[in-house]
């Protein structure tokens, strides 16, 4: 298991080294200045930040209001680390978002279990965090997750000028499979389908149960004739599942639409979102069972 890296921020060189060698079984990166402190948190993936209050330049207070306002950074707990012990110093140090406060000089055991503590809590918050991301039925991204992730992957496709196109997809008649052998039925086609879509995609693709028997895939570095490619292949794979139920198989076919995005103009995915489901709306009209192209944004 990978350690846990801890930043240690103190302008003292005497309480880095003691404080470096009281957790060796961390990753510890030491740094003696606020600003270095972010300019780490910047580059590195940090897991606990351990910070002192009385420093030249920035003090601790504002690298943890900086830190607290960055919605990338928040989740990091911080714990204070310092001589001043008066309770409106420790009060203001809990209003600002400290997990916890810990004053010089310090007992050694004591502050390696309120590290281990403050650790363990951030392993539970992100637990609880994945499971609000999670479709609990098919284990895929749910659409909160999905709007999270998605304007930070069509921000780097912007800044990185790296193709992204999009695919939505339906289970053809769905209402027919639960109104022939019942809701349990179509709850076990649904959950075939996510197993087959995670097998067929690469882990970089962003799958999303958009909602009942609809799918999102979004997926970086990808042309619109290859994400079409993609949906073909998938279809055909749909199309010859035979899902096992009470004794009986359960055949299905989807409809697809495909859509990329246009960089240079969409600031967001909403319109590339509506060009595939108008594009999966006229598969559905079409016959269903096919993947249909959304035309260009430049041409609409």
């Amino acid at each position: 298991m990978k350690k846990k890296t801890i930043l240690i921020v103190d302008d003292e060189v005497v309480n880095l080294d003691i404080l470096a060698e009281l957790l060796d079984r961390f990753d510890v990166i030491d740094v003696t200045s606020g600003e270095e402190a972010l300019e780490v948190l910047a580059k590195e993936k940090i897991d606990l930040i351990m910070l002192d209050i009385l420093m030249p330049g920035m003090n601790g207070y504002e690298v943890c209001r900086i830190v607290k306002a960055d919605k990338s950074l928040r989740h990091i707990p911080v714990i204070f680390i310092t001589s001043k012990n008066d309770d409106l110093s420790i009060e203001h140090a809990y209003e600002i978002g400290a997990s916890d406060y810990i004053t010089k000089p310090f007992r050694h055991r004591e502050l390696l279990a309120r590290v281990g503590n403050a650790l363990r809590i951030q392993e539970l918050q992100e637990e609880l965090r994945l499971l609000a991301s999670i479709d609990p039925m098919t284990r895929l991204y749910n659409r909160r997750y999905f709007t999270t992730m998605a304007d930070k992957i069509l921000k780097l496709a912007r800044r990185e000028k790296n193709p992204l196109s999009l695919a939505i997809l339906d289970i053809d008649r769905f209402k027919r499979i639960n109104d022939t052998y019942g809701h349990l039925a179509g709850d076990r086609v649904i959950t075939a389908l996510s197993e087959k879509l995670m097998s067929r995609y690469r882990e970089s693709d962003l799958l999303c149960r958009f909602g009942g028997e609809e799918f999102v895939i979004l997926m970086p570095n990808t042309e619109l004739d290859v994400a079409a490619l993609l949906a073909e292949r998938t279809r055909k794979e749909v199309e010859k599942l035979q899902v096992p139920y009470n004794g009986k198989t359960i055949s299905m076919t989807v409809s697809i639409g495909v859509s990329q995005v246009d960089l240079e103009n969409e600031e967001t995915l909403d319109p590339v979102l509506k060009r595939a489901d108008d594009a999966l709306y006229i598969a559905k009209k079409q016959g269903r069972n096919q993947v249909h192209i959304a035309p260009d944004a430049a041409v609409e």
